[in-house]
């Protein structure tokens, strides 16, 4: 009788402790269930635009030596017979612009004089990054950049061409009327009629460039003639490659008024320089 009293006091206890192993079991189930839902809303909810893609530069040349091209400086900067070779050398050192960030924007001067006239040159790096998530890469922000500085030159920006239309059919030429008095020579002694004078020189004024980096395009002014002060011509050419925009500013400004730098010369060592220096990025 004793050992089925006991035996009856321990099943009791066995059970109870069966009961609270299987409700632990149940809230661990529930919490393992509930940290799950938790992780998956975070990430549904936590997703955000992709960063603009970087461009093909993350530096930029120094431009005083990008564009020392001994060459091609002598023959924008012609220099005085009264320099000494240390002054000529320092010449065509150049002169760099004051940058608080090197890797996003940089430029060189120089200045050549002579007693004829005054020349100028002005070379500009500007790398072009983009932090606007909604732009796809530094390439499209600099062209976005590059169209602003086509739009403030005046300049169309270069499109599809619109398909040449037939020319209107030409009406013949009336036949001579026998009646109508014809010009005749002019008689002994008078005067000949004026001969036709010169051509002038070719003015090539600004426009968009081809073959010259991703896009280019080139600015022409010529100063106003006055009385007392010579005419000037600045030539300005600006292209883009990648994500980096180069601007070149070539002024020559002759010393004796009526003198009128030609445009062809002045625009082709323009070019030459800038056909040099998008070279180099392409390296």
């Amino acid at each position: 009788m004793q050992r089925k009293a006991v035996r009856g006091r321990v099943l009791p206890g066995i059970a109870m402790l069966t009961a609270l192993a299987a409700g632990a079991a149940g809230l661990t189930g529930c919490t393992g269930g509930s940290s799950g839902g938790s992780t998956s809303d975070s990430k549904a909810g936590g997703s955000s635009a992709a960063p603009a893609q970087p461009g093909k530069y993350r530096s930029l040349p120094a431009p005083c030596k990008a564009g020392a091209d001994s060459k091609k400086l002598k023959g924008m900067l012609p220099a005085g017979d009264s320099l000494t070779p240390e002054q000529r050398d320092q010449m065509y050192a150049g002169v760099a612009d004051a940058s608080y960030d090197g890797d996003r924007h940089v430029g060189c001067r120089w200045t050549g004089q002579s007693p004829e006239e005054t020349r100028l040159l002005a070379v500009g790096f500007e790398r072009v990054v983009s932090y606007d998530r909604t732009t796809s890469s530094d390439d499209d922000k600099a062209k976005q950049v590059y169209v602003r500085r086509l739009t403030d030159a005046k300049l169309p920006f270069p499109g599809p061409t619109a398909s040449p239309t037939p020319a209107a059919s030409t009406p013949a030429a009336p036949a001579p009327d026998p009646a109508a008095p014809t010009q005749s020579a002019p008689a002994p002694g008078a005067p000949a009629s004026p001969a036709v004078s010169p051509s002038a020189p070719v003015e090539l004024g600004s426009r968009v460039l081809e073959g010259l980096g991703s896009d280019a395009f080139l600015e022409d002014k010529l100063s106003p003639a006055g009385a007392s002060a010579a005419q000037s011509r600045t030539v300005r050419i600006v292209f883009r490659t990648s994500n980096v925009i180069v601007t070149i500013e070539y002024s020559v400004q002759p010393a004796l008024p009526g003198t009128v730098p030609p445009s062809t010369e002045t625009q082709d060592k323009a070019r030459q320089l800038a056909q040099a220096l998008a070279e180099r990025f392409s390296e």
